[in-house]
C-alpha cells in the first residue's frame, strides 16, 4: 500500500534551532531516506518545502482564479515536506513515519494514497 507522510513544522521552532542543529536533522533525514530505499519502503519524496511565507493559495470564486499569499488556514504548524512510502499496512506506515526526524519538532500526518480507476479502466494514483 502507498502512504504519504506529510511533515508539519512550526517555523518558529525550526528557526530557533541553531544552524548545526538544523544541518544535523537534515543529515538524519538523508540517512533515513537511504535506509528506506534499502528496505524498499521508499517510493518518492523526502522533499523539503520552502518557508510558508513563499506559498500562494489558489481558489476559484465566481469563475475566476483568486491568488492569495501564504496558506489560507491560521495555524502554527505548516506543511514542511513529504515522503511517499510503501508499507504493508497502516501499522507499518506509522512505524516508518515515526522515525522521520522532523517529527521531533513538529508532526507527521500519515495517509493512505487513494487508488482510483478512471472510467476507461486505467488505474491512477490520486
Amino acid at each position: 500500500m502507498k502512504f504519504i507522510c506529510l511533515g508539519y513544522v512550526e517555523e518558529k521552532k525550526w528557526d530557533a534551532l541553531s544552524k548545526s542543529e538544523q544541518d544535523a536533522m537534515i543529515e538524519e533525514c538523508f540517512s533515513y531516506d537511504d535506509e528506506l530505499r534499502r528496505r524498499r519502503h521508499w517510493l518518492d519524496g523526502g522533499q523539503a518545502l520552502q518557508s510558508v511565507q513563499t506559498a500562494k493559495t489558489l481558489r476559484y470564486r465566481d469563475g475566476k482564479v483568486i491568488v492569495t499569499d501564504g496558506p489560507f488556514t491560521e495555524t502554527k504548524e505548516c506543511l514542511a515536506g513529504f515522503y511517499l512510502i510503501d508499507a504493508s499496512d497502516f501499522d507499518e506506515a506509522i512505524q516508518i513515519a515515526s522515525q522521520i526526524a522532523p517529527a521531533r519538532v513538529g508532526s507527521i500526518e500519515v495517509r493512505p494514497v487513494r487508488d482510483l480507476t478512471s472510467t476507461t479502466g486505467q488505474r491512477r494514483q490520486v
